[in-house]
């Protein structure tokens, strides 16, 4: 059960907020004050429960602050950073900046962490960081940068795990996100690929994290509005090899794709978030907290006025710019169950009732009226179950799944196996994974209602499973046309059978498009084909040869005239794509997968004579596009090459020439493939004749080696 309490504001109108909103709102050394910066040149010092401002200190005119400033809770002072890279460090006696301790270091500055428990920390842009001790010992140090080129750091967190300091940021570049964790105690920094899963890439807008004793939960707030989970370990495997870690689907469509003002999220506890963003495209933005332990809205706040799109959270208050008023939210959380979940706590009793307490501390029993002779008794019994828990083996983290997949929760056993992944990779890891996925299996086909689709493609991307060790995988995915499971497993698989090859061409090609549009599919294999096609209405160019073939040339003498009769219909065929983007991606899965001719053309006799015209069509408009450009290939990040397309037509052809050829809706296909097959002979056989040419020009220039600093020849061809 959660609740957000009357809202205030801590000024009446925060006139330093610019466009980008507020640079950060931080922890001052007292328990109700804050630190609050602007975008511009001002550091305002807040008493909470006064609701009035303390303090306020600016930069000059012209100087600009870059960092949030913070308190250093050793010595009651504040830091901050403008202009990337002169630090300036005040107390509450002090009223100009100027004539404050200014230290100008040798590189830019992304933030200054600064917590409880230990020295500020100061992180440089190209993810080096230093204690502030020993950067003002020497400000002009050379800083080392420890991102590669082009990364871009977009969030950092600063722990105490274990009276240790431990630091996390995500850097991001070319749409794929990094996650660095460096452990003080040990001086180590792991670097961490976040695998987004099988959905189309989305930009992440906002991160929080919280941590235990073996991980750190990282919580992701992406462009279309869904949150994530990703677990990462704390003690890493291999501290020099970029690891991977694959994020999990917490909740679905917390808030409306692409707002206009941006979303945020922070943690709350272990089993609560605050969400701030317009929960539909037209609505207002409202905050909103969420239980990710039951997936279910606890409660929410419109927020008419608008915000900057950022939260923060300390001592359960939430502070967040509300049109232009700074504004603290008061939350409650209370232990998370399934009735405060759904709001079925009972607060009230009935009269005359007595209240039976839910948990009985034996150590302070005997001031309850309890006997000390059975306090004595629990204690005993209690100090030998903890030693019996001490003495047993601890159970591995694939023990624990697989005991979870046998009577779990789905989403109990999603949580079970990013622990098990997240773990270090044990040489027996490529079995273990195969008995998971077997498990899985096996429950799935004794409860036909539990099909565990994001525990299994978590598991495919781990690369180390194949057709061979998990064969009824594929199986059940297509019992249950799962498209996104069977393309995923194509992409992965090196060792799948031409009949189960098949079996998913024929489910790609007669699924409906209504059923693709809702499916998550992987678009990479698949260019932009709305900007290839031409705009026949401008100035024709039928005299350009394509590789040697014009579609709307009749090279055959012998064709039907069909084709001259209706050019518009030709030439729309031509330029248009016949299937939707999301059955190309789907199609160029097939495409890419490993065959063997022997064993292929018996199964592709089976597919439907529509279908098979269909996949012709769209294999014909990729040779189009192709013979667009010089080199003979298909944009896009891994697109069909030539031989793969030409390899499937024929193919295609070898196996079902005979019914296709009886279709009329293939008639016009066929033949514009004849006028390509024959133009191609053509173009072969000119190139034939001009060969020999050629290798009387390459002895004519063996022969004469013996030529001066310039000469002029005439070579005459007939």
């Amino acid at each position: 059960m959660a609740a957000l309490e009357e809202e205030f504001t801590l000024s009446t109108v925060f006139l330093g907020a610019g466009p980008d909103g507020l640079l950060g709102v931080e922890q001052s050394d007292k328990t109700d004050q804050f630190l609050v910066t602007d975008s511009g040149r001002t550091v305002i010092h807040y008493k909470v429960s006064d609701q009035k401002p303390l303090g306020s200190w600016s930069v000059k005119q012209g100087h600009i602050i870059t960092c949030p400033a913070v308190c250093n809770f050793q010595t009651g002072e504040y830091i901050v950073v403008h202009d990337n890279k002169v630090l300036r460090i005040w107390n509450n006696e002090n009223v100009n900046l100027d004539k404050v301790f200014k230290a100008t270091l040798s590189a830019e500055v992304y933030r200054i962490h600064s917590i409880q428990g230990t020295e500020p920390l100061v992180q440089f842009k190209g993810g080096a960081v230093r204690g502030l001790e020993a950067l003002l010992a020497e400000p002009q140090q050379k800083i080392e940068t420890v991102t590669s080129d082009e990364e871009v750091i977009k969030w950092s967190k600063f722990f105490m795990a274990f009276k240790y300091p431990v630091l996390i940021f995500i850097t991001e570049k070319h749409g794929n996100y990094f996650a660095y964790v460096q452990m003080f105690n040990s001086c180590t920094l792991s670097k961490y690929t976040l695998l987004l899963g099988q959905e189309e890439k989305s930009v992440i807008q906002s991160f929080a994290a919280s941590m235990d004793r073996k991980f750190i939960s990282l919580i992701s707030l992406s462009s279309h509005g869904c949150i994530y989970e990703t677990l990462i370990p704390t003690h890493p495997s291999d501290t020099e090899k970029n690891q991977k870690v694959v994020r999990s689907l917490l909740l679905k469509a917390v808030v409306s794709g692409n707002p206009r003002n941006g979303v945020a999220l922070t943690v709350l506890d272990q089993d609560h978030v605050a969400v701030l963003g317009p929960p539909l495209p037209a609505s207002k933005e409202c905050l909103s907290i969420w239980n990710i332990k039951f997936q279910t809205l606890q409660t929410s706040k419109e927020l008419p006025q608008g915000t900057s799109g950022q939260l923060w959270n300390y001592r359960e208050n939430l502070f967040m710019l509300h049109g232009k008023f700074l504004t603290v939210i008061p939350y409650k959380c209370e232990v998370s169950s399934l009735a405060g979940a759904l709001g079925k706590l009972k607060h009230s009793q009935d009269p005359g009732a007595h209240a039976m307490p839910h948990f009985v501390n034996w150590e302070t029993s005997q001031g309850c009226g309890l006997g000390s002779q059975n306090s004595e008794q629990s204690r005993r019994n209690l100090r030998r179950r903890k030693i019996e828990v001490s003495l047993q083996p601890q159970m591995t983290a694939s023990k624990r799944l697989l005991l979870a997949i046998k009577k779990d929760s789905e989403k109990h056993i999603e949580v079970e196996l990013r622990k098990f992944l997240a773990m270090k990779q044990t040489p027996d890891f490529h079995t273990t994974t195969g008995d998971i996925v077997t498990g899985l299996l096996g429950r799935c086909k004794a409860e036909p209602s539990f099909y565990p689709r994001n525990c299994l493609m978590q598991l495919i991307q781990t690369h180390v499973l194949s057709y061979s060790l998990c064969p009824g995988l594929m199986e059940v995915a297509l019992e249950k046309s799962d498209v996104q499971m069977l393309q995923l497993c194509l992409q992965h698989f090196p060792d799948i059978p031409e009949s189960v090859t098949c079996a998913c061409l024929r489910i790609f090609l007669s699924i409906g498009d209504d059923s693709l549009q809702e499916a998550d599919i992987n678009m990479e294999s698949v260019f932009d084909y709305s900007d290839s096609v031409q705009d026949e209405k401008m100035e024709e160019q039928t005299e350009i040869l394509q590789n040697g073939f014009n579609p709307g040339e009749d090279n055959c003498n012998n064709c039907d005239q069909e084709l001259n009769e209706k050019p518009q219909d030709a030439t729309e065929e031509i330029t248009s794509c016949p299937v939707i983007p999301k059955r190309a991606a789907l199609l160029n899965a097939v495409l890419h997968s490993a065959y063997s001719e022997t064993f292929l053309l018996p199964h592709l006799k089976d597919i439907a004579a529509q279908h098979i015209t269909l996949f012709l069509q769209y294999l014909y408009f990729l040779y189009l596009k192709c013979s667009e450009n010089a080199t003979m290939t298909l944009p896009g990040i891994h697109p069909p090459t030539l031989n793969q397309i030409m390899d499937w037509i024929c193919l295609l052809l070898d196996a079902n020439f005979t019914v296709v050829v009886m279709i009329p809706e293939a008639k016009r296909l066929l033949i514009n493939l004849y006028k390509f097959v024959k133009s191609q002979i053509c173009v072969y056989s000119e190139l034939n004749k001009i060969e020999v040419s050629f290798r009387e020009l390459q002895k004519l220039n063996q022969e004469k080696n013996n030529r001066g600093l310039y000469s002029i020849e005439v070579l005459e061809l007939f």
